[in-house]
């Protein structure tokens, strides 16, 4: 008999800023493998596109307009996906923004308090929106995060960042605690150098292609695709015992 663990039929995925780059990637997956996929993000124009791309797979896709740094804007996007599908299954808490690239002297007070808007009590709202419902309801569910490397390294430029990057490892660490006695697995995921179309410009300076790209054992920047095995794995039941991990996806960057 085959293994089909990782068939997803089914199952019913949220993904964040599930539009563009990493949240593309693993939204792109998910339906691949048979999940009914929900994206959330702020462009009408990127949804519309991504959406377009999900429904190739054949499944039910549905994108919603939401930022979540509002409050009520996830609640309603979360009432009206269980709206539409009836369930949540798997929470990919992908959105993110990046800062200016200034050092703590330079960091504006309302730039910090935009990156921790969108980064950190964006992934708290949508969260515990998904918490409550996996709470509410038998068989459980997938609760993911997406962090940073720069939550575990010095990112002098970007400390706004790598505040909330590092916050969200520690959110994700507690849920896996507190959300199990209901099997609610909670894993965060750590993307390194990943070219996106926020940070393509930056990694094809040529400044970047000298010094960072030959750290990375790897030899290659990262590819949004490079994400969907992973989000596969952890909405699948391939995954039903597995929590509190942190996934490291950086090509070998982060040890070198």
């Amino acid at each position: 008999m085959a293994y089909n663990a990782f068939d997803l039929s089914g199952k019913v995925a949220v993904i964040t800023g599930g539009n563009s780059g990493i949240g593309l990637g693993m939204a792109d997956a998910l339906a691949a493998s048979g999940a009914d996929v929900c994206i959330w993000g702020t462009k009408e124009d990127k949804n519309a596109a991504a959406l377009k791309q999900l429904q190739a797979h054949g499944g039910r896709c549905s994108a919603l307009r939401c930022d979540v740094s509002k409050e009520e804007l996830v609640e309603d996007a979360f009432n009206e996906t269980l709206k539409t599908f009836g369930r949540v299954d798997a929470c990919f808490a992908n959105a993110g923004i990046g800062g200016s690239g200034t050092t703590i002297e330079q960091t504006s007070t309302d730039e910090w308090r935009h990156i921790l808007g969108v980064n950190l009590d964006g992934a708290f709202f949508t969260l515990r929106a998904a918490a409550r419902h996996m709470m509410s309801r038998e068989g459980g569910g997938s609760l993911v995060g997406t962090a940073s490397i720069a939550g575990l390294v010095g990112t002098p430029r970007s400390i706004h960042y790598a505040a909330t990057k590092g916050g969200l490892i520690s959110i994700m660490r507690s849920l896996s605690v507190g959300m199990a006695r209901y099997q609610v697995r909670s894993n965060v995921i750590l993307p390194g150098w990943i070219h996106t179309p926020l940070a393509g410009p930056m990694l094809d300076l040529p400044l970047m292609q000298e010094r960072v790209l030959p750290r990375i054992p790897m030899r290659r920047w990262g590819e949004p695709a490079d994400f969907g095995a992973i989000a596969v794995y952890l909405a699948s039941d391939a995954s039903a015992y597995h929590t509190g991990d942190t996934f490291i996806i950086d090509g070998g960057y982060s040890l070198f």
